[in-house]
């Protein structure tokens, strides 16, 4: 989702600065932004990190001057139920899907308070509704959900926009395996979605509809639509949308 949002973010004219752990992924895309005629750099930084987080805040304003739009789209996913789950686990997942999403956004607020610009937060379907097999991972990102509603509410009055993205499973050309903490899990909960019926969306479409949101200044987008349909029915009935989580998954 990070690398297809960049080149959503260079289509549409920004110029754009990308971070990952490694530098291998980041000139690969790096390369391909440049390519399309985007003024792009890359960052090598771990935000799991304060230090690297304050760097990779510096190094971008050093580059360009401002900073527009922040995109925390970090995440690390595990298959489990919670009682399977070490809490030494949990707070590993809270550690990168809430505290790094965090850091960079207290390290770059200034400069985004300064422009009146954008948060955009990329949660999960994880995030609103729990998977069966999801274990700590919905609970990390239901906590992003919480911070990202949070952060709205304290900044809003101050021009900061903040959008919370919650997208189900993303197709992959190498559909990604998960570790399960609890070997008793039926098969399939190692797949993505955590043994939710549905079908992989493509990341640049799911780019396009984000960062349409984030132009309309929406609070939160939940992909795809029949999901905000369970939503809607949990909110209605916790009973008939735990029912339908149970049907569907």
């Amino acid at each position: 989702m990070g690398r297809a949002i960049a080149v959503e973010l260079a289509r549409c004219g920004a110029r754009v600065a990308i971070a990952a752990r490694n530098a291998g992924p980041i000139d690969a895309t790096v390369a391909e932004l440049r390519a399309a005629g985007c003024e792009a750099v890359g960052i090598a930084a771990d935000v799991t990190q304060a230090a690297d987080v304050e760097r990779l805040v510096a190094e971008t304003i050093a580059r360009f001057g401002r900073l527009d739009v922040l995109v925390n789209a970090v995440g690390r996913s595990a298959r489990g139920t919670l009682l399977a789950t070490r809490p030494e686990e949990i707070a590993a997942l809270v550690d990168v899907n809430l505290l790094a999403a965090a850091r960079v956004t207290q390290a770059a607020a200034p400069d985004l308070l300064a422009a009146r610009g954008h948060v955009i937060n990329i949660g999960s379907l994880a995030s609103k509704l729990p998977g069966r097999y999801m274990g700590g991972y919905s609970a990390a990102k239901f906590a992003l959900c919480g911070y990202t509603e949070q952060l709205r509410a304290e900044l809003a009055a101050e021009g900061l926009k903040v959008l919370l993205a919650c997208p189900g499973p993303i197709a992959r050309d190498e559909p990604r395996q998960y570790a399960a903490s609890d070997p008793a899990l039926p098969a399939g909960a190692e797949q993505p979605g955590g043994g939710v019926r549905l079908a992989g969306m493509a990341a640049d479409d799911v780019a396009r509809r984000i960062l349409r949101a984030a132009e309309q200044d929406r609070p939160e987008l939940v992909l795809p639509a029949k999901a905000r349909a369970v939503l809607i029915a949990a909110a209605i009935s916790p009973r008939l949308g735990g029912w339908l989580l149970r049907k569907f998954s």
